[in-house]
């Protein structure tokens, strides 16, 4: 598979290039793993690629899923580079915290003109690390934003704990849940603590074209659905320039991907994978995988739709 690399001390931003085999005109921007060279990033990178869609490949850093600081103008930088090799339309797509970060990207760059998001906030996100300080695989960082934007930090809402509770925490809500990651209870208890300010949420009325937002009720990372909801009722009160189209379905957990690119990843044991990770991927199997046919089904049309 073709590739280019770009690292952030040469070309301001951390990526891979994936062309499609055919020059493409249309390009996006993909955020998935913890790496944009990683399998699960060349993955997707092949999936769009297969849709004739040329790929650009964004993460923080080589190896690093924290997101802390990270600088809204990298996809700046990303997206002349795309128009550089021919591209003409632009997409970006994300999940989970990359959900935040696609939503936000398209809201301050409106040439973006389809934005697909698995399992986002609504909101900005105080920044986290994975560096296993004092033993604990995440941690939050100072009150510091997960992103920046001309060199200041935006807005964000604050966790409901500090290091090293906040892993104490999340460790204790998972173990209860049977799962083996969850902090939806933490993201309740920090919206408790400090209810959502205006300067926190993602201005979605400000990006163009079509939004794709997708979530399952069963998320026990954070309640997606309910974030996904906020989001179709601001823009019902606010002007906007968009087509906002939420898929919410009772199961799927917070990996509600399309069933082919999970496929792709794991072409043995992909609902083993939803299975391994979350209860509800063990009880509703059958649900799970339901709901990402359905969504596969959808994210196809939405891309060949995309003119």
């Amino acid at each position: 598979m073709k590739k280019q690399v770009f690292r952030i001390e040469k070309d301001g931003f951390h990526g891979a290039w994936y062309p499609a085999s055919v020059p493409a005109k249309k390009g996006f921007i993909l955020m998935l793993g913890d790496d944009s060279e990683d399998y699960m990033a060349s993955c997707g990178a092949k999936w769009l690629n297969e849709e004739g869609i040329s790929v650009m490949a964004m993460s923080p850093d080589k190896k690093d899923y924290g997101h802390h600081s990270y600088p809204l103008e990298r996809f700046g930088k990303a997206l002349a580079f795309m128009r550089e090799q021919g591209c003409e339309r632009f997409g970006i797509a994300g999940a989970s915290t990359t959900g935040m970060m696609a939503l936000l990207a398209s809201s301050y760059y409106p040439e973006i003109s389809l934005t697909i998001a698995i399992s986002p906030p609504d909101f900005v996100m105080e920044g986290f690390y994975r560096d296993n300080k004092d033993g604990a695989t995440e941690r939050p960082g100072d009150y510091e934003s997960s992103v920046t934007w001309q060199g200041k930090e935006l807005p964000f809402l604050p966790y409901a704990y500090r290091h090293p509770e906040y892993w104490q925490k999340l460790t204790e809500e998972a173990k209860a849940g049977g799962d083996r990651v969850a902090s939806r209870k933490m993201f309740d208890e920090s919206e408790r603590r400090h209810p959502l300010q205006e300067e926190e949420k993602i201005k979605v009325e400000k990006i163009r074209g079509k939004i794709l937002c997708i979530g399952a009720e069963d998320d026990v990372l954070w309640d997606t659905c309910r974030y996904i909801r906020r989001m179709e009722e601001r823009l019902s009160h606010m002007p906007h320039e968009n087509t906002f189209e939420a898929l919410l379905y009772e199961h799927g957990t917070h990996f509600a991907f399309p069933e082919s690119l999970l496929k792709k990843m794991l072409p043995v044991g992909s609902s083993f994978l939803v299975s391994l990770m979350f209860k509800a991927g063990k009880e509703y199997k059958k649900e799970c995988r339901e709901t990402r046919i359905d969504i596969d089904h959808r994210l196809k049309q939405a891309l060949s739709q995309w003119q």
